[in-house]
């Protein structure tokens, strides 16, 4: 509806937009490039009514032989579809949530296999208030396919902070382009190896990373200078909101651990 509302699309005639479930299946199509902003919502569910009129919702798993893992996570799944649209050169970049890059169980598997299968070279970490939803914190990783010959393909990730003591909001100071400036120089794309390191731009090597706890990505190094003062503390809640996240993904682990040990 919101691409409709935009212009995209033809309402009158046979639509260019696919309408269906993306995940259900193994892409048909290969791409050049992906950029997505997939789903937020953690579970993949349904509805379903019963002859009474009352309703249940069912958690999904996706049993597809192209995915490393079969999980109800559906940002997880969603990271591993755009994998398999990929043409063996083809380039991506997605806009993925925190506990993507920290989650253990299914998400540390995948983020193993996503760094040794794809060269995933870089990970720009977004501010928050730059969503409708308050205190979003999300991520665009950008990682290139590679050949499936069995060799580990991320030498290193590098990383930016846009986010430690940045402040942005909807309306009275959303994020512009100018803002994206000093990124977009660090990234430098006429050749992005030949980076150097800044305050808010640092590399992290390939054996560092899988190194830590659960191969985290989730990596920050500028001192928050809002710890040193309780009146800029992030509204509460914004902490709860955080709090909630991380227990979601503690329980989300141990039940892929439990499913694991059922099978």
């Amino acid at each position: 509806m919101n691409l409709f509302l935009h212009n995209i699309g033809d309402l009158d005639s046979e639509p260019t937009i696919q309408r269906a479930d993306a995940l259900i299946a193994e892409p048909s199509q290969r791409f050049d490039y992906v950029l997505a902003n997939p789903p937020f919502g953690k579970k993949s569910s349904m509805t379903i009514t019963n002859g009474e009129g009352e309703e249940d919702r069912d958690a999904l798993t996706y049993e597809r032989q192209d995915f490393w893992e079969t999980t109800s996570n559906k940002q997880l799944n969603f990271l591993q579809h755009i994998v398999g649209m990929l043409k063996p050169d083809g380039k991506a970049a997605v806009v993925l949530p925190d506990n993507v890059l920290f989650e253990g169980g299914a998400g540390e598997k995948i983020r193993r296999k996503l760094l040794e299968t794809c060269d995933v070279h870089t990970i720009l970490r977004l501010p928050t208030g730059i969503f409708y939803a308050q205190g979003v914190k999300a991520n665009v990783v950008f990682f290139d396919a590679k050949p499936k010959d069995g060799k580990v393909h991320t030498k290193g990730v590098w990383f930016y902070d846009l986010r430690t003591n940045r402040h942005f909001t909807l309306k009275t100071k959303p994020l512009k382009l100018d803002d994206l400036r000093d990124f977009i120089d660090c990234y430098h794309p006429e050749n992005r190896h030949e980076r150097k390191e800044t305050k808010r731009f640092k590399y992290f090597g390939y054996d560092e990373l899988i190194a830590r706890d659960k191969a985290s990505l989730d990596i920050f190094w500028i001192k928050d200078d809002s710890l040193d003062n309780l009146d800029d503390l992030p509204p509460p809640d914004v902490l709860q909101q955080e709090i909630i996240d991380h227990l979601e993904a503690a329980l989300a682990a141990f039940r892929d651990v439990a499913a694991g040990l059922a099978r």
